[in-house]
C-alpha cells in the first residue's frame, strides 16, 4: 500500500520531512553572454534576444506577462540561501481555450503538459534538469488563487497543481516536494511554443524509427527532419506513436528532453545576433510567448540576467525524469520513489550533481523512446 502522501514505498526506507532549505543566489561578478535552458529553450531565446535590442525596449516590453509568485506565496516557502546557483521552474501548459482548441476539448482550465525544474549551477557553466511527470500522483499543498483558498489534497496529479491553482500553486507544489525555493517562473503555451519553433526557422533532428501518432498528427519517416512548429509540438506532446516505446508519459518526457537539446544547438546556430531582423523577429515572438514571474517580467530584468549566465552547451546539461514507479493501484499513473526523489532534490539543493544512484530502479528514465530521436 502506497504511504499517504503518494510516495511509493522503499524497502529499507524511511520517508522523511524535507526540510524548507532553498536559495536565492548572487549573481557571478562577471557579466557574460548567455545560455541557459528552459522548456524548449525559451529563456534562452528570450535572453539572447533581449541582449540585442534595447532599441525596443518598450516594444517587447508590452509583450511580456508577469505572475507575483511572491506575493502569492508570502513567507510559507523554503529558506533563501545565496550560493550563486539558480533554480527556474518551466512549465508547458495544455490549455485549449482560443487559439489551442485544436489540440483538444476545452475542460475549462490550463494544466502542466510538461514541468521542468531547471538547476543552474554556481558558476552558470553546466544545468541540472529534473522533468516531472505530469501523472505524478502527489500532496497538493494548500493554495490561494485570485484571493480565494484552494484546499489542499491527497493522491492527485501533479499537473493539476496548475490547474486548480495557476502558476503559484505550481510553484509551491514543487518546493513542497524538493525542499528547494524556485528562482523564477516560466510557461509557455502550445501556440507560443510553435510561432517560436517558426521563428528560428525549424529545428533539424533525426528518427531512428517512424512515428506515427493520430493523436499529435505527427508523421515521421526515419531520416533528418526539420521541423516546424506544428511538427515540433507534435513531437513533444507525442506518447502513442513511437515504436518500443510505453505509451506513457515517461516516453514524451524523454522525446522532451532530446529536442531541448536540438533546439538549444538550433538558437547557437541560427546567427541571430548578427542578424537584427531575425533577432527582432525571435525575440518579439519569444516575448509574447512566455509568462514569467513578475522578476523577470521586463526585458531589463531578461537581458541583466542574460548578462550574468555564460553559454551552456548541450553536452553540460543534465537531464533526468524524477524517480518513479507505475502506482500498483493505476498503472496509469506515477508515484514518486521517496529515497531517490530526495537523492535528486538534495543535490541540487547542495549544488551538487545528481548522483547516478538517484535513478537507480525508477521508471522514470525507462519510457522506451531515449534513441529514437536524436
Amino acid at each position: 500500500m502506497a504511504p499517504r502522501d503518494g510516495s511509493a514505498p522503499q524497502n529499507g526506507s524511511r520517508g522523511r520531512a524535507l526540510r524548507p532549505t532553498g536559495r536565492r543566489r548572487k549573481a557571478p561578478p562577471r557579466g557574460r553572454r548567455i545560455l541557459t535552458v528552459t522548456l524548449c529553450a525559451l529563456v534562452s531565446v528570450v535572453l539572447l534576444g533581449g541582449a540585442g535590442l534595447g532599441y525596443v525596449y518598450f516594444k517587447l516590453n508590452g509583450n511580456l506577462k508577469g505572475v507575483d509568485i511572491n506575493a502569492a506565496l508570502g513567507r510559507d516557502r523554503p529558506k533563501n540561501v545565496d550560493n550563486g546557483s539558480m533554480d527556474i521552474l518551466v512549465m508547458g501548459s495544455d490549455s485549449r481555450a482560443g487559439k489551442n482548441a485544436a489540440y483538444g476539448r476545452d475542460e475549462g482550465g490550463a494544466r502542466s503538459d510538461t514541468a521542468m525544474v531547471v538547476h543552474v549551477y554556481r558558476g552558470h557553466q553546466k544545468a541540472g534538469v529534473v522533468s516531472i511527470p505530469r501523472d505524478t500522483l502527489i500532496t497538493r499543498p494548500d493554495c490561494t488563487k485570485d484571493g480565494r483558498p484552494v484546499p489542499g489534497a491527497r493522491r492527485v496529479m501533479f499537473n493539476t497543481a496548475f490547474e486548480v491553482g495557476g502558476p503559484a500553486c505550481a510553484v509551491k507544489t514543487v518546493e513542497s516536494m524538493s525542499g528547494i525555493r524556485m528562482d523564477h517562473f516560466l510557461e509557455v503555451d502550445f501556440t507560443g511554443f510553435k510561432k517560436l519553433i517558426d521563428a528560428l526557422g525549424g529545428v533539424p533532428i533525426t528518427t531512428t524509427k517512424p512515428i506515427n501518432d493520430k493523436y499529435s498528427h505527427l508523421h515521421l519517416a526515419p531520416g533528418t527532419h526539420t521541423l516546424n512548429g506544428e511538427d515540433a509540438l507534435g513531437l513533444v506532446r507525442t506518447r502513442h506513436g513511437v515504436p518500443g516505446g510505453d505509451g506513457s508519459d515517461l516516453g514524451r518526457i524523454q522525446l522532451q528532453q532530446t529536442f531541448v537539446k536540438a533546439l538549444m544547438q538550433q538558437v547557437r546556430s541560427v546567427g541571430v545576433l548578427t542578424n537584427p531582423a531575425k533577432l527582432y523577429a525571435i525575440a518579439d515572438t519569444a516575448t509574447k510567448a512566455v509568462t514569467t514571474d513578475t522578476d523577470l517580467n521586463s526585458v531589463t530584468a531578461l537581458t541583466g540576467l542574460g548578462k550574468e549566465l555564460g553559454g551552456i552547451p548541450s553536452d553540460r546539461v543534465d537531464m533526468v525524469t524524477l524517480p518513479v514507479a507505475y502506482d500498483p493501484a493505476d498503472p496509469d499513473r506515477v508515484l514518486p520513489l521517496t529515497a531517490q526523489s530526495r537523492m535528486v532534490w538534495d543535490a541540487l539543493r547542495t549544488d551538487q550533481d545528481i548522483p547516478k544512484a538517484a535513478l537507480k530502479g525508477s521508471a522514470g528514465d525507462k519510457g522506451g523512446t531515449a534513441h529514437y530521436v536524436k
